[in-house]
Order: C-alpha cells, then sequence, then structure tokens
C-alpha cells in the first residue's frame, strides 16, 4: 500500500537532505527530470518557491526550511497509518530492507531468508550488502530498515541488539611459530607486517587507541576492505590478520591462529535499526526474527 501522503512530498523531504537533484534521482533510481518535475508542481501548488537552485545544487528557502519538520512528522504519521490499515488482520505485510557485511551474507542471508518466507509469507525481504561505512550511510539516511553489523569495544552503552560476542585473534599462515601457542599478548604484535581495513574502519581506530594506551606500533603493511580479503592476503604471505574468525575460514588449513590477549579484544554482532524509517508490524517481526535465530546461526559457526 502506498504512502496515504503525496508521493511528491517524499521527493521534497529527499532533496532536501541530500541538497541535489541528482543525488535524489540516484537515492532514489529515478530520473532526475521526474523529480525537478514533481519539485516544480509542489511550488505551483504552494505558490511559493520551496528551495533555491545554485550551481552547486539547491537550498531550501526560508518557506522551504519552515515547512521542512512538519512535512516530516506527516510523513512518519502517514506511513504509521498505512502499517495499520495494512496490517488490520494483525498480519505482517510489506517489504523490510535488511543490509548485511559481506562475512555475513553466507552464513544468514539464505537462512534468514528461509525463515521469513516460511513465517511471513507476506513480508516481502529485500537484502543488501556493502561495507560497515556504506551500511551505517544507509541506515543515517533511512533507505534500510535495519543492518546486521560488527562493532569493536564495549557496547553496553547502545541500544542495538547484540547478537553475539567473539574475541580477536592474530591470524597468520600455518605452521607459523608466532602463532604456535593458543594465545599471544598484544605487546608480541608490536611491528608485524598486519593486513587491515582501510580508516575509518572501527579496527583501526581501536589499533590507534590500542598503540598509544599499551605503547604498541603496529605496522599496516596492506590495506583491504573486507574480512575475506584479509585472509587471502594473509594466505598469498602478505602479513597477518586481526579478525573474529566468525564469519571467516576457521577450520582452512591454510590458517593458524592465536587469540589475543593482555587484554582480550572483544567484537560484537549487532543488529542496528534505522530512525529514519518508520517501524512497521513487517520491520518489528523481522527484527524479533532476527534477535532469536542469529544467534543460533553465528554459534553453530563458531
Amino acid at each position: 500500500m502506498q504512502s496515504i501522503l503525496d508521493p511528491k512530498w517524499h521527493l521534497f523531504i529527499k532533496v532536501a537532505k541530500l541538497g541535489s537533484l541528482t543525488q535524489a534521482a540516484v537515492a532514489l533510481d529515478v530520473p532526475q527530470s521526474m523529480i525537478s518535475r514533481h519539485i516544480s508542481q509542489l511550488e505551483m501548488t504552494c505558490g511559493v518557491r520551496l528551495f533555491n537552485r545554485t550551481g552547486r545544487g539547491v537550498t531550501l528557502t526560508d518557506f522551504g526550511r519552515e515547512l521542512l519538520p512538519r512535512i516530516e512528522t506527516l510523513e512518519g504519521e502517514a506511513d504509521e497509518l498505512a502499517d495499520v490499515i495494512r496490517t488490520s488482520g494483525g498480519v505482517p505485510i510489506g517489504e523490510v530492507r535488511v543490509g548485511l557485511l559481506p562475512s555475513a551474507v553466507s552464513p544468514l542471508a539464505g537462512n534468514l531468508f528461509t525463515l521469513v518466507r516460511e513465517r511471513y509469507p507476506r513480508i516481502k525481504l529485500y537484502f543488501c550488502e556493502g561495507s560497515s561505512s556504506y551500511l551505517e550511510e544507509l541506515i543515517n539516511e533511512g533507505r534500510i530498515d535495519m543492518a546486521i553489523l560488527l562493532r569493536e569495544g564495549d557496547v553496553s552503552t547502545t541500544e542495538e541488539s547484540v547478537l553475539a560476542q567473539v574475541k580477536l585473534m592474530l591470524v597468520g599462515l600455518n605452521g607459523d611459530p608466532t602463532l604456535a601457542q593458543p594465545t599471544i599478548e598484544l605487546t608480541a604484535l608490536h611491528d608485524l607486517p598486519l593486513v587491515l581495513p582501510r580508516r575509518p574502519h572501527p579496527l583501526r581506530l581501536r589499533l590507534e587507541k590500542l598503540s598509544k594506551s599499551h605503547d604498541v606500533s603496529f605496522n599496516c603493511a596492506v590495506e583491504v576492505d573486507s574480512i575475506r580479503l584479509q585472509w587471502e592476503i594473509v594466505a598469498a604471505g602478505g602479513g597477518y590478520a586481526i579478525t573474529s574468525g566468525l564469519f571467516e575460514h576457521a577450520n582452512d588449513p591454510r590458517f593458524a591462529s592465536s587469540t589475543i590477549v593482555n587484554p582480550e579484544l572483544v567484537r560484537s554482532v549487532v543488529l542496528a535499526s534505522s530512525l529514519g524509517r518508520p517501524h512497521t508490524l513487517a520491520t518489528r517481526a523481522v527484527e524479533k526474527l532476527i534477535e532469536q535465530e542469529a544467534p543460533l546461526l553465528l554459534k553453530a559457526r563458531a
């Protein structure tokens, strides 16, 4: 069911947030000419301009700035009302958008899709994958409803659902004497060639803090953008990876690993929800299912 609010106002909100007709067209996957035409129609209806056109995009006029928060309130109320009408029989209906890290696709995507299809056949599940920073951007922009992400360090102060917690380990080639023991102290990583994600990945930021607090120099020999790439570069002799082994080749005979201690480094798998999209009966049903089933799937993987 479409929103009760005129769709042109949804376009107004998107253009206002992005400050560009072009970016809004890309985000919504529609022609820019359509967005421009609909904005012009709104301005004709209002009898006043909503945006100032500039060489770098658009900015809200005084009237547009006054109108935006009121339209955003109406959008939320309209979406909630549409959901009440759509789910009046108590059956979750509608589209739910879920983001996954590439490393989480294999253990989670197929299983979650099957569970949703069996339990909630009227929910249309949409999956997307991407880096942590990309998924965070989608959540903040309200383009997805939720995402399964990795968090470094303490997550007790957040409202995100923790699905699993694992300890980080140093990973290298099988037979490497550095990894002869089941544990390795953090200080032993001093100047080892490491295969790490690029900044501003949370792990890099965490290592920078540890470097200062424990007087350890972390030598980033190779930068990569995914956990899978980390492991493959390690397999090619490019250095050592710091990871959890939860989503990766934990039993691959090419590798050996030692859990990092003094201090132990804990990583959490969390379910982050968007504040930019309405919470519907369908999104709440999928959230609850993920909170119940994902820990079991991840435990079986560990």
